[in-house]
């Protein structure tokens, strides 16, 4: 009798899904709607078929049917992500692209500011010093040698006690 009334239940619910295409879950008095479904059908590969049965008790699903609507969000979900990788890909190449131009246009300037500077200081040591060309060509040639060893890190310090012939 148990089952007869278990099967007359089971019925009953196959037709409220097939013609209403909702189901209704009875906890507590509570009609809870799941979304719509549509029946469709599609041609699938034998081989892609037996794999999905293989893997249903894997992927935690109770039917092929819920394992395709499972495969399906999911692939969707993957096509989605990628619009969105992309999307975000290129606006942080734009934003990355602006921040590199404006920090080139800061740093233009301030070598601009630096060069105007030494050119001043350049102008004031060779008025107040008489240098001779070749003593020139030398301390050009030391200085060229020397900013190279140090990769640029000019000290006035060790200038000073170079000049002072202090080591």
């Amino acid at each position: 009798m148990l089952v007869l009334e278990k099967s007359k239940e089971n019925r009953e619910l196959a037709e409220l899904i097939l013609h209403t295409g909702q189901k209704s879950q009875r906890k507590g008095g509570s009609m809870a709607k799941e979304p719509e479904k549509v029946r469709t059908g599609f041609y699938i590969e034998k081989e892609v078929l037996d794999r999905c049965d293989e893997l249903l008790e894997q992927a935690n699903a109770k039917s092929r049917n819920e394992f395709v609507i499972e495969a399906l969000k999911f692939y969707c979900g993957y096509l989605t992500s990628q619009k969105i990788e992309n999307y975000l890909l290129q606006s942080l190449s734009s934003v990355l692209v602006s921040t590199i131009r404006d920090t080139e246009n800061r740093l233009a300037r301030m070598d601009f500011k630096i060069a105007t500077e030494l050119s001043k200081l350049s102008h004031v040591v060779a008025y107040t010093h008489a240098v001779d060309e070749q003593a020139l060509q030398s301390l050009h040639l030391k200085c060229v040698e020397e900013v190279k060893r140090i990769n640029g890190a000019v000290d006035f310090e060790d200038a000073y006690n170079y000049q002072k012939r202090r080591t």
